[in-house]
């Protein structure tokens, strides 16, 4: 390197603060991300703790290996040979920033007022994994760690799944599913919550590709125009989540979404090209189709009674023609399609199997709602928990008490269910 004493001496600076960074950002402990006895019972596991840390070694071994390189040959021929070296290095940096960043964030709310509402939104998510494997044992082929919930901002909630490249890890991906919840959506009663847990479901069976697939084939065997089952295959991600979530809560859910995506006509009744979301007008006639098939025609009658009368086509739409005369035929299709076809996934059973829910489900949920509604935790899964708050909230009880006396019971289920919900002091250490 053919540079004055003071170009070297910056660079060797310069190097000697990267190599620093490099070692500012290598683990995570709960204490390191601030928190107290207090909040451990609703801290994430420590297999949560162990997996991000797993990843964080893996981008800091292959930090060290960079350093180690570069030093090798230190200093380069040029200046600009160093420099380009170094670039090349802050980018990995800036990787283990960016992971150590998003496992922070997510993790240290279990530090704030809103660790208990968290931690009972990992027990419904975990519920809902539950139920999958009691129905159809060795479905995941092994074990999974349950979603993550974190506070963000963001109109509805939304989920990273696991094993998913991240634009903002730079292309790295998460190691297990973090569900995000936003601020003003922490109550018990958001069907839209076990929507998002659906989605995780779907790709931990590995029914995304066998679905698309399913559904495309059955329409343009059904000899729909092929407008319309380009569309069918692009929503199939979502009809599934909406699907499912009804398996999850009964009747309840299909309120619960009635309420999500109640929006003025002009947004319920426009298509969007290229979206993955249904249109709002159409997505929840595949809601009241899948109660008629789940065997609860009357409510679903009630329910499409109330949608159409907020919507009607006839005063005005932006659907495509084609689209909206396909719908009386094309919604049992895939409904039939999505939930009760058996797929390969599922070991020759059909989502229905996977997800199995009963009218004595539906009574013991509404049973619940009315004890919830009498300030009373009654007994039931977690997922069911959810239907039940939204029948008490419907009865007329005070919201605040309910999202209190369910979140509070949901959490302390969590913190219990905790082999050591008090990590030894070696743990704490940061």
């Amino acid at each position: 390197m053919r540079t004055g004493s003071s170009t070297r001496r910056f660079l060797d600076t310069k190097l000697r603060a990267l190599k620093a960074r490099a070692q500012r950002l290598n683990r995570l402990t709960p204490r390191r991300i601030g928190l107290r006895p207090e909040d451990l019972p609703y801290a994430p596991s420590r297999a949560h703790f162990h997996a991000a840390n797993k990843r964080l070694a893996t981008i800091g071994n292959a930090i060290n290996r960079h350093i180690a390189e570069i030093e090798r040959a230190w200093p380069p021929a040029t200046a600009e040979a160093a420099l380009t070296q170094m670039a090349m290095l802050d980018r990995r940096i800036d990787r283990l920033r960016r992971t150590f960043g998003m496992f922070f964030e997510v993790m240290s709310q279990r530090g704030s007022g809103f660790a208990q509402a968290l931690a009972a939104h990992d027990a419904i998510a975990l519920d809902c994994y539950t139920v999958v494997r009691a129905a159809l044992p060795g479905v995941f082929g092994g074990p999974l760690l349950k979603p993550l919930t974190y506070m963000e901002h963001g109109y509805s909630p939304a989920t990273q799944r696991r094993g998913v490249a991240l634009a903002r890890l730079l292309g790295d991906s998460n190691p297990f599913p973090v569900i995000r919840i936003p601020w003003d959506r922490d109550n018990p009663w958001q069907s839209v919550f076990l929507h998002e847990v659906a989605h995780n479901l779907q790709a931990d069976m590995g029914l995304w590709q066998e679905n698309a697939q399913a559904v495309a084939n059955r329409l343009a065997s059904m000899r729909f125009d092929p407008l319309v089952v380009t569309i069918l295959r692009r929503w199939h991600k979502e009809i599934f989540a909406d699907l499912a979530a009804l398996l999850l809560g009964g009747t309840a859910s299909v309120w619960g979404m009635m309420e999500f995506l109640a929006h003025p006509g002009a947004r319920a009744l426009t298509y969007r090209p290229g979206g993955a979301h249904p249109t709002g007008w159409i997505r929840v006639l595949i809601l009241t189709e899948m109660l008629r098939r789940m065997g609860f025609a009357a409510e679903a009658a009630r329910a499409e009674r109330v949608w159409r009368g907020l919507y009607n086509p006839a005063r005005g739409h932006r659907l495509p023609p084609v689209l909206l005369a396909s719908v009386p035929r094309v919604i049992p299709a895939v409904v039939d399609e999505i939930a009760y076809q058996p797929r390969r996934g599922l070991g020759q059973h059909a989502l229905a199997d996977a997800i199995p829910f009963t009218r004595a489900d539906e009574a013991r949920i509404r049973r619940g709602g009315i004890q919830i509604a009498a300030g009373q935790v009654p007994d039931l899964p977690p997922r069911f928990l959810v239907s039940a708050s939204r029948f008490a909230l419907e009865a007329g009880a005070e919201p605040d008490a309910i999202a209190k006396l369910v979140i509070r019971n949901l959490a302390q289920r969590q913190a219990n269910r905790r082999p050591t919900a008090q990590p030894s002091p070696a743990a704490l250490v940061a």
